[in-house]
């Protein structure tokens, strides 16, 4: 790492937080929590000068071809700064054309064609690929509730990956294969630590510490004349491949399928590679399908498909879990008690919050095989593999 890019890095690691940290602070002592104008405001033009400085002497260099980590981890700051000048008013996307960041929205973008990601701080610069320097990683702030919901985000998806990467190597064993019946009890306790994950996340983050102080720096923001939507913890392949490995969704369906194009530059390259041969793949579900007709009767079939459909149910039941708790309590929730005046920005992904209960619903129930006239499912297609069971297994 330069001595410009390690300037920079220490800085939003040190003075950064401490801005941030200061402005929570005054956001939330008042009745408006959501509220953020005319708070702080020395505060903030001196996060954005600071940040601007570093950033100014970044563009003079150029591009110093350290390796994809390192401008990776580059642009993660860069993104970073710009989320949280969005997150303190600095820059709003429903009264200005382009951002007034333009070093940094330069920079950011410059970095992101070079790389094939999108130009903003995306999950996996605060999950999967931030680096910690004496046990302390990134963060916008101190917040024990940012370092709560950060910490159990990483979990889940680390579990969710590794989740993945048993399914994948089912592929070219197939189903009846003895060892996928090892790799099908991997995936299981891999779920199950997603499932055990959230459920302390739940029980730990506070609603309305997550709902002021969190959330705001996942708002969508200008990089340049483009608006970029907030990173989602979603952004990564695993959750997707096991939707589709396990036949639950489907790429070719219209819905989830534009779903996954949006997301393909939010996620890692080696991510987008895995999604993207994933989507070609004929899923488990539909091998068992074919299979059941013949091979219902025997041994290995009737363990072997139970072990599959454990796996769809911990699935289904993680996906309730993220919106019956999650969703509903962190976000639902708390905007009813906020002024109606901020309603309109307050989805990280952009659409209105009815419009992405209804989509976050719907996937929902695909994962969880259920029962829809409206939308495809797998409900009858799970029906009839738990109907070829045999009594003993039922």
């Amino acid at each position: 790492m330069n001595s410009k890019v390690a300037a920079f890095d220490r800085w939003i690691r040190t003075d950064f937080v401490t801005f941030n940290n200061e402005l929570e602070a005054g956001y939330y002592e008042q009745e408006d929590r959501a509220n953020v104008t005319g708070v702080g405001e020395a505060t903030k033009r001196q996060l954005e000068s600071e940040g601007r400085d570093h950033i100014i002497e970044l563009l003079a260099q150029g591009n110093t071809d350290e390796g994809f980590d390192q401008a990776f981890d580059l642009l993660g700051n860069v993104g970073l700064y710009m989320a949280a000048c969005r997150r303190h008013g600095l820059t709003d996307p429903d009264t200005d054309r382009t951002s007034p960041q333009h070093e940094a929205s330069a920079l950011a973008m410059h970095i992101a064609a070079s790389i094939g990601v999108v130009p903003r701080f995306a999950t996996a610069h605060l999950c999967t690929h931030n680096r910690a320097i004496d046990g302390q990683y990134k963060r916008f702030t101190d917040l024990d509730d940012e370092r709560c919901f950060v910490d159990y985000n990483s979990k889940g998806i680390l579990a969710f990956k590794r989740a993945a990467d048993a399914l994948m190597r089912v592929l070219p064993l197939g189903v009846s294969h003895p060892i996928a019946l090892d790799l099908f009890k991997a995936c299981a306790h891999a779920l199950e630590e997603v499932r055990d994950s959230n459920r302390i996340l739940f029980e730990t983050l506070d609603p309305d510490r997550f709902f002021y102080c969190v959330r705001p720096y996942y708002k969508p923001h200008h990089v340049g004349s483009q608006v970029y939507r907030g990173a989602n913890a979603g952004d990564f392949a695993g959750i997707n491949v096991i939707d589709m490995l396990l036949g639950l969704c489907q790429a070719n369906e219209p819905s989830y399928g534009r779903m996954l194009v949006e997301k393909f530059l939010y996620m890692m390259p080696e991510d987008q590679a895995i999604l993207r041969d994933c989507m070609r793949r004929r899923s488990l579900m539909d091998e068992f399908l074919a299979i059941a007709p013949e091979h219902h009767g025997s041994s290995w079939y009737q363990e072997h498909l139970s072990a599959f459909l454990r796996l769809c149910e911990l699935h289904g039941e993680i996906a309730s879990q993220h919106h019956d708790q999650l969703v509903h309590t962190y976000i639902v929730g708390p905007a009813k008690a906020m002024d109606q005046k901020h309603m309109g920005q307050l989805t990280a992904s952009g659409p209105a919050l009815q419009g992405l209960l209804k989509a976050l619903t719907d996937l929902r129930d695909r994962r969880a095989g259920a029962h829809r006239e409206d939308i495809l499912t797998r409900h009858r297609e799970l029906s009839l593999l738990r109907a070829s069971l045999g009594s003993d297994h039922g």
